[in-house]
């Protein structure tokens, strides 16, 4: 049919996770309680790395930065959910929708190659200790972190540029809280074959990179460890790096699952379950984990409330 017979959808309905008013407050109040978790913890991390110095080092640098990404990957899609769980009219436009997508995109790519600037810097750290102060000095992590955010922007920019070339003339309704590619890409009337391929081609080649500089790392830093002869000290090297295999894991295995289940075991409340595992829960984990998982964390938050009974 051509175009000008069809209507243009200017805008799409989120289905969200209940239809039932009940069920949407009680979901409100859980996921209000979440985000506000997640920026409170992020927050007190990136806080606590700035104010003690015994922390301004090449880790506590990409956690930083690990907090705030988890802070704006939490804010672009948690936001406007709970709005829509006390919408009447739980709309979106098409050019919101889209520039939604972009952010979560762009935010995913960051949060996975600062996860492998971290492994990196683990593998450093142990695997070549005696030259880790200049492997890892302040220039190099400045350029892994501004490459993560360049890798997660051409990422972003790769798929929203195809998709801002699709043509929408309904069912304009979404069955999920968020706008995500793949639920895009299925109301599209356009063809969407180039899409999905660079969709693929996307996930293989920065997904996929990510997570081979990782595995690399790790590998080497596994190694390196069984060769320590004190269980003393392999248990020394391996805390180093515990609570960043617990949040890659959190990331990876969740990523894994949804992209590589077979369709015959696809369904929205599946999807939506996985969806919340790495957009919504991983954020409010990640600073958690690092809290109980870090002493030297955790020292700094003693020392840092500490002060503040003090002046109390």
């Amino acid at each position: 049919m051509p175009k000008k017979n069809q209507t243009t959808v200017t805008e799409f309905i989120l289905l969200g996770l209940s239809s039932d008013p009940q069920m949407q407050i009680f979901l409100f109040l859980f996921f209000l309680f979440i985000y506000l978790i997640t920026l409170g913890g992020n927050i007190v991390i990136m806080v606590v790395i700035r104010a003690d110095s015994h922390l301004h080092t090449p880790m506590y640098f990409f956690l930083f930065h690990l907090s705030f990404v988890d802070i704006c990957y939490s804010s672009v899609t948690v936001p406007h959910m709970l709005m829509n769980f006390l919408a009447e009219h739980k709309t979106i436009s098409v050019n919101g929708c889209i520039a939604q997508m972009f952010l979560f995109i762009l935010l995913v790519g960051a949060e996975i190659f600062i996860l492998s600037a971290m492994a990196y810097d683990r593998y450093a750290a142990i695997c070549d200790p005696l030259h880790y102060v200049q492997t890892m000095r302040k220039g190099i992590c400045v350029q892994l972190v501004s490459g993560a955010w360049t890798m997660g922007f051409f990422d972003a920019l790769l798929n929203t540029v195809f998709t801002s070339k699709l043509h929408f003339c309904g069912p304009n309704q979404i069955s999920h809280f968020s706008c995500e590619l793949p639920p895009l890409l299925q109301l599209s009337c356009s063809d969407t074959l180039t899409n999905q391929v660079v969709l693929l081609i996307s996930a293989v080649v920065f997904g996929l990179s990510s997570f081979l500089l990782t595995l690399i790392s790790y590998i080497h830093i596994i190694s390196t460890i069984l060769r320590i002869h004190s269980a003393e000290g392999r248990r020394k090297a391996f805390s180093t790096c515990s609570s960043h295999l617990i949040v890659v894991g959190l990331l990876y295995v969740t990523g894994f699952l949804q992209y590589t289940k077979p369709r015959s075991v696809s369904s929205v409340v599946l999807d939506e379950m996985f969806s919340i595992q790495y957009s919504i829960l991983t954020p409010m984990l990640n600073p958690i984990v690092y809290s109980l998982k870090n002493k030297e964390v955790k020292t700094a938050l003693r020392s840092i409330f500490g002060k503040f009974r003090f002046l109390n």
